[in-house]
Order: C-alpha cells, then sequence, then structure tokens
C-alpha cells in the first residue's frame, strides 16, 4: 500500500511541478509559438490527469466504498472547485495567448482583459497548488483506507 501510494505521489508532485515550471517560464518563449503551444498543450492535459488521480484515489478510499461520498465531497470541495476553476482559466488563458500572438511574435501585445485573466489565472494557481498537495498528501492517511471508529461514528451519524 505504502510503495503505491509513494508511487502516485511521485507522479502527483511531478506533473504539478511541471505546471508550476510552465506557469513560471512560458513567457520566455513567447518568440517560439508552436514550443509554448506544446507546453500549454502538455500543461493542461497534465492539470486533467491530476484531476483525474485525485478522483480515482478518493474513489479508493474505505469512506467511499461503505457510501459516505458527502463526507469526502465536503472534505475536499474546495480542491474539486479550484482544480476545475484553475483548468477553465488555464485554457482560455493559453487560447487567448496563442489566438493573440500566433500570426505576430515580434509584437508584445498585452490587453487589460489579457492582464486581468493572467492575475486571476496565477492567483487560483496558488490556491490550487496548495490544496491539491494538502489533499495527496492527506490521502496517504491510513484511516481512510480501512474501518475506524471515527468512520463507524459518521456513519452513525448518517444513517440517523
Amino acid at each position: 500500500m505504502l510503495l503505491n501510494y509513494s508511487l502516485v505521489l511521485l507522479i502527483q508532485l511531478s506533473l504539478l511541478s511541471f505546471d508550476l515550471f510552465v506557469n513560471s517560464f512560458s513567457e520566455l518563449l513567447r518568440a517560439e509559438p508552436a514550443v509554448q503551444l506544446v507546453l500549454f498543450i502538455i500543461q493542461d492535459i497534465s492539470t486533467l490527469f491530476n484531476l483525474v488521480i485525485i478522483l480515482l484515489m478518493l474513489f479508493n478510499t474505505y469512506v467511499f466504498q461503505v457510501g459516505l461520498v458527502a463526507i469526502l465531497l465536503q472534505r475536499f470541495r474546495a480542491l474539486l472547485m479550484l482544480s476545475a476553476l484553475y483548468l477553465t482559466f488555464s485554457i482560455i488563458l493559453h487560447s487567448w495567448l496563442m489566438n493573440l500572438r500566433w500570426l505576430n511574435t515580434n509584437r508584445y501585445i498585452w490587453t487589460d482583459g489579457l492582464q486581468v485573466l493572467f492575475v486571476f489565472q496565477r492567483t487560483v494557481s496558488v490556491l490550487y497548488y496548495y490544496f491539491y498537495k494538502r489533499t495527496s498528501e492527506y490521502l496517504g492517511d491510513p484511516r481512510l483506507y480501512e474501518d475506524s471508529p471515527w468512520l463507524r461514528e459518521m456513519f452513525a451519524r448518517v444513517r440517523q
């Protein structure tokens, strides 16, 4: 169990590191639109993979298997909403950047709307990184994968 979790955690943190790298240095590749486009596509796919991995880890918990989905959704609602918001902002930002810069790489184009979207996307990315890392480490708790007194207490509360 520990080896499997370590491998999944390593994959998750690698994908997050790549995402952080692209967010930090993608503007340096502005002169090469094809390279920037490929990086943006890989970044969006890696964000989607991270969301799928978290969902699979949630589905694998004992809490989910006994039917206490509401507890998991309540506990991880912030991450799920931030993941969707971050992916949406990223796709919109990447599309807008590529649309403005694809044919004219020599001019520096930065509109007011693009700047606002850029700030929102980067702000949400910081929150996304924090909540994702916190959630992925929390999902390593063995209490989520076996029967325990707190789980029985929760189950009793739900049944009443």
